[in-house]
């Protein structure tokens, strides 16, 4: 018999999207098939999946040992979200070439299907780094007798979702700096500097609104910018790898002395980022956005604001300007103008509970009396209805003329 050839083995996702690319969150269920195109017919020992996630860091040092002598150090450190394995075909114990126990595959393309959880604690979103990354993958293994095992990998995205519809996300951001120049003997007045953003929490493709003022009091030409940074830093065996890229940035006009400009939210877009990371314990990935004074010939003049890049994108209602503080009409929520009014104690309360109560059971000597009758006579009573014309308007006359007989002649 003339053995057949695996002419294609491959693994596909079934997404839970409808960009067709497979991107899953931690509690999610992966699923997928191992697809395998056979000429002929081929034997199998075993099909095998093997699940894995984890974070890896990993850099080298140079370090000088004495006069002449030089050696590298290496910074590695590994972190493990998800291990899980799988068998689709055969059985576990595949080192041997026996034919007992092979399965035969015919000629065409076959699909094995294959499913599993994320685990429900939080994962650190999939990110590829300078010094380190965070991957998440499948590899399938086909194994034959008297071959060696065929390997496909595929990786999949896991986001750690952040959503930016929290009190502490959506908080202003806000600063002031002032900068006095000098040179030699001479002084020239104060550079200041005051920038706010409406919150901490952007995703990608929003537009960070930038209010500042800047007033350029010294003697030199000055430009205001405005750049946002990702900060990627590593850790591995007590050290520390920091990475710093710049994202966006803008210009502003250039001052001359004297000069003031205002930023009345001047808008910088945010490009497509990773979200950021901040609970895995050897990567995080920051981002913040610096609004500075560009001096020619000294040290810039430069606020620093914090920001989380989220996954999760802002909510209509999730603004301050949504908020109760924010003295919004009740109209301008969507809601109505007057609430409508509760139902009345008849509708809750139906006429069988009514009459049961009002069949007072025995009791204690100590509880039979006046004052025990007349709680279960009015127990689910409505109350009485609300009227502007005065019930008893003999005695309110009354009341109103001893009102007047008491207050002194004028």
């Amino acid at each position: 018999m003339v053995l057949g050839k695996v002419k294609s083995f491959t693994i596909s996702y079934d997404c839970l999207n409808d960009s067709n690319v497979p991107v899953f969150s931690s509690g999610d269920c992966v699923s997928g098939r191992v697809i395998i195109e056979v000429t002929g017919e081929i034997r199998v020992k075993s099909l095998k999946i093997h699940a894995k996630g984890f974070a890896k860091v990993r850099w080298t040092e140079s370090r000088n040992a004495g006069s002449n002598t030089a050696y590298t150090q290496n910074y590695t450190e590994e972190l493990e979200y998800l291990n899980h394995k799988e068998i689709l075909i055969g059985h576990e114990r595949d080192d041997d070439n026996s034919e007992e126990g092979l399965t035969t595959i015919h000629s065409g393309r076959h699909e094995f299907a294959f499913s599993f959880e994320l685990p429900q604690t939080p994962l650190a979103t999939s990110f590829e780094g300078k010094h380190g990354s965070v991957r998440y993958w499948v590899k399938a293994e086909l194994h034959r007798p008297w071959l060696l095992p065929m390997k496909t990998k595929k990786e999949f995205t896991v986001f750690e979702h952040i959503d930016i519809n929290t009190p502490i996300l959506l908080s202003p951001q806000a600063g002031t700096k002032d900068k006095t120049l000098c040179c030699w003997f001479c002084t020239s007045g104060p550079i200041s500097l005051s920038a706010k953003i409406e919150r901490k929490g952007y995703t990608p493709g929003e537009s960070i609104q930038i209010f500042a003022e800047i007033e350029n009091c010294s003697s030199r030409m000055v430009v205001p910018k405005a750049a946002i940074y990702q900060t990627q830093t590593f850790y591995a065996k007590g050290k520390m790898k920091e990475v710093k890229q710049l994202v966006a940035n803008l210009r502003g006009e250039s001052l001359s002395s004297g000069k003031t400009e205002t930023w009345s939210g001047k808008m910088l877009k945010i490009p497509p980022v990773s979200p950021s990371i901040l609970d895995c314990s050897i990567i995080r990935v920051e981002y913040s956005l610096m609004v500075y004074v560009d001096i020619p010939g000294a040290i810039n003049l430069s606020l620093n604001l914090p920001l989380v890049i989220g996954t999760i994108p802002l909510h209509p209602f999730g603004s301050r300007t949504s908020s109760v503080s924010s003295q919004c009409s009740m109209s301008w929520l969507g809601l109505p103008e007057r609430p409508e009014a509760p139902p009345s104690y008849l509708e809750i309360v139906t006429e069988e509970q009514r009459q049961s109560c009002l069949d007072v059971p025995a009791v204690r000597e100590e509880l039979n009396g006046p004052l025990f009758a007349y709680i279960h006579e009015f127990r689910f009573q409505p109350p009485p209805l609300y009227s502007e014309i005065d019930p008893n308007p003999d005695h309110a006359s009354r009341t109103e003329e001893r009102r007047l007989d008491a207050c002194p002649s004028r």
